[in-house]
């Protein structure tokens, strides 16, 4: 573990990217993940979004420094949040156990210098040595070919752009497809090659066949019409979910911002 602090632009130079973490009861993982994006080369900014951790993960986001701020738990909630305290002129959404890698923020860099891009996503590999990581590492990019993102994709998205749809919006699942298809009717989405590493954790201690069927399940019914809230009531986050808050109705809140350091 690297116990160094998170270096950020000067507050007098806007950044050129703003890396956005939601977080809930990551304290196993947060510091892996605060290291990765350290290595990461170019003017940015780090704002990690709490929903509300009682794990010890706030204390270690402030030692680390950067901005955090604290939101009504919800990832779609949390990462709109993050968005409107950024400074950033693009938004990188990255989840809580995603690892980029040192070039990721030059590369979005050059795919936002084509101004008919307006965001895009990244190469996904699950770590473990479980059938479950290598099955998906081998499916994202299948569902890539039918014009499918997902949030740990690790999407960015230019903010003008994410400003003009709206940004995320406050549902309890599929918030990343929502945007997605709003983010398409206001110009082009592209694919970097490079490949950012993610969790295979939601699969473990599980049966991943019954999870598989589930989430497929869920995604026909969304694909259909299904609004995200009524899915949202069939889904169980794993994420996080050492125990489920109280008041976690999915309604927005106002955001407190805390400077560490």
């Amino acid at each position: 573990m690297d116990d160094r602090r998170i270096e950020l632009s000067p507050e007098r130079q806007p950044p050129a990217l703003s890396i956005i973490i939601p977080t809930f009861n990551e304290a196993p993982v947060i510091n892996q993940t605060l290291d990765a994006v350290m290595s990461v080369q170019g003017p940015l900014e780090v704002i990690v979004v709490d929903g509300g951790s009682f794990d010890g993960t706030v204390e270690i986001v402030r030692g680390r420094g950067g901005t955090l701020i604290t939101s009504e738990r919800g990832r779609g909630l949390q990462m709109h949040a993050g968005a409107c305290a950024a400074r950033g002129g693009a938004l990188w959404f990255l989840h809580a156990d995603t690892h980029p890698s040192p070039e990721s923020a030059r590369l979005i860099a050059e795919a936002l210098s084509d101004p008919e891009v307006v965001a895009g996503n990244f190469s996904v590999r699950f770590d473990g040595k479980r059938r479950a990581a290598r099955f998906l590492t081998w499916l994202y990019p299948q569902l890539r070919k039918l014009g499918l993102c997902y949030g740990d994709s690790a999407m960015f998205v230019r903010r003008a752009a994410y400003e003009q749809v709206g940004g995320f919006q406050p549902f309890p699942i599929f918030e990343d497809l929502d945007l997605v298809r709003r983010l398409r009717k206001c110009g082009r989405l592209v694919h970097l090659p490079e490949i950012i590493v993610t969790s295979s954790r939601r699969f473990e201690d599980r049966s991943f066949a019954l999870t598989f069927a589930r989430w497929s399940f869920l995604q026909a019914l969304y694909w259909l019409g299904a609004h995200p809230r009524k899915l949202g009531r069939l889904y169980k986050p794993v994420r996080g979910s050492v125990q489920r808050l109280k008041n976690d109705d999915g309604s927005a809140a106002a955001c407190r911002e805390e400077r560490s350091g």
